[in-house]
């Protein structure tokens, strides 16, 4: 989701005020009943005809109506899209419910096109039973304004082998944890002096390697943008705090030489030189361990650890998906809408929740990918659905569990002051790609003044983005 010019950023914007007008006025005007009486659910994000997974969606539209018949789903083949998004909010024409990132929540609120879905989700139990720290990302003024589909946080992948002539394993089998990014470069020495090799794969392209940069930035105690009182936004990333992070990016190329020397490195590069061993560690979700398996890496080579701490503070990126609702949906349409979301995703575990589970987890295991992982979950420890599912993961599992013992223990039991942050709200994917050319810079250049470097790139991001945001 990009809008890389002023003149689509100009277009957004006058997009968004005409929004304004027309959801402030036309809620009450909603026709929310069909012929029949029954609550009319229009939902977005429907697999197109033809696609592997309409299917599924059809047999769970099916159920749905038999067992709500007080309500009628009519499906829309829309999938989010920053344009046409903006579009269909200013005309009033956003489905009753549809699926879209964490990065929306903040700026669709604040808006108003996102329906508050606090009361609906406390009637249903769903409030009671969020991770608390995934609720509260998605609750900027107090209110909730999405349901959590999936999440994730971010990681480090390790290879084992690599980790194990480095003297990096516990007598146990699993990999040691880095407490801090100081002890991470460490980490990297140790393996580069006894394999000859990188001890870490850093991304520097296609804006994933600043996409991936900001939590490193983040536990520096840097901020990128900062919102004013009058609704303006002002980037920050020009600090001592920033300069530090990246200062350690560069520390790990010309200081320790423990990163590829390629400035040029996309997501599927990083993951070429892990999988073939010629690097020992990169940070990713925990469902990039798929998109190795083409290198032929077995299964067991892999390995994943937490993300350690910075001077500042220990956080990592929060990524995935969300259900909103539109603003102008009737509080019938919000009840029919919930109940349609929880077929999905639920804290509660019912015989077609288990036959559905237990089904993914065997298709993985035959299709020879990874199971053993556990993800972060959108829902409390002490639900029903995350109970019954880690115990699928422990039946499942493919690999060794103490080699992704590390990350499993630290998503189930973080501690008390670690942080879980959304992307930034605001223009991430151009920050990302500025963030980019700064890491680039001081890769390739051994003299780069990281502060001066920063200066241009927090200018340019003012400039070319948020002054015509």
């Amino acid at each position: 989701m990009k809008t890389n010019t002023k003149r689509v950023l100009s277009v957004v914007l006058c997009l968004v005020m005409a929004m304004t007008v027309f959801v402030g006025c036309g809620k009450e005007e909603v026709n929310d009943k069909d012929e029949q009486g029954r609550t009319i659910v229009s939902v977005g994000n429907y697999p197109a005809e033809g696609t592997p997974s309409r299917e599924t969606f059809d047999e769970r539209l099916a159920k749905y109506e038999s067992t709500n018949p007080d309500a009628v789903v009519r499906p829309l083949e829309w999938n989010f899209d920053l344009k046409s998004f903006y579009a269909q909010a200013a005309g009033g024409q956003l489905p009753t419910i549809f699926e879209a990132n964490y990065t929306e929540v903040i700026p669709g609120a604040s808006a108003g096109y996102l329906a508050d879905l606090t009361d609906i989700l406390k009637k249903h139990g769903v409030y009671d039973n969020m991770n608390v720290k995934i609720r509260e990302t998605l609750s900027p003024d107090g209110k909730v304004y999405a349901l959590p589909q999936s999440a994730y946080a971010l990681g480090i992948w390790v290879n084992i082998p690599m980790f194990e002539k480095a003297g990096l394993m516990e007598a146990d089998g699993t990999p040691k944890q880095p407490k801090t990014w100081d002890e991470f470069a460490e980490f990297c020495v140790k393996i580069k002096e006894a394999t000859g090799e990188a001890g870490f794969a850093l991304t520097t392209t296609a804006n994933t390697g600043g996409w991936l940069f900001t939590p490193i930035a983040w536990s520096f105690g840097a901020e990128f943008v900062k919102e004013n009182e009058d609704g303006t936004y002002t980037a920050v990333f020009n600090s001592p705090e920033c300069a530090a992070a990246l200062q350690f990016i560069k520390d790990l190329r010309w200081k320790y030489d423990v990163i590829n020397h390629d400035s040029l490195v996309d997501n599927a590069k990083k993951q070429e030189l892990f999988g073939t061993g010629r690097a020992a560690m990169f940070i990713d979700a925990s469902t990039a361990c798929d998109r190795l398996l083409k290198y032929d890496m077995d299964i067991n080579d892999m390995g994943m650890i937490a993300l350690p701490a910075g001077p500042q503070k220990h956080v990592t990126l929060l990524g995935g998906w969300t259900s909103m609702m539109a603003a102008s949906a009737t509080e019938d349409q919000m009840d029919a809408a919930l109940r349609w979301a929880m077929m999905n995703t639920n804290y509660k575990v019912d015989d077609t929740i288990k036959e559905t589970l237990d089904k993914s987890y065997k298709t993985m295991i035959e299709e020879g990918k990874l199971v053993g992982v556990k993800a972060l979950s959108i829902w409390n420890d002490d639900s029903e659905y995350e109970i019954y599912k880690n115990s699928l993961i422990d039946k499942y599992a493919n690999i060794n569990l103490n080699h992704v013992k590390p990350y499993n223990e630290f998503i189930a039991n973080p501690p008390a002051e670690f942080e879980i942050r959304p992307e930034e709200r605001i223009c991430a994917q151009e920050l990302y790609g500025i963030l980019d050319k700064c890491i680039q810079e001081v890769i390739n250049n051994k003299d780069a003044d990281v502060a001066a470097v920063l200066e241009k790139a927090n200018s340019d991001f003012q400039n070319d983005y948020l002054d015509t945001y």
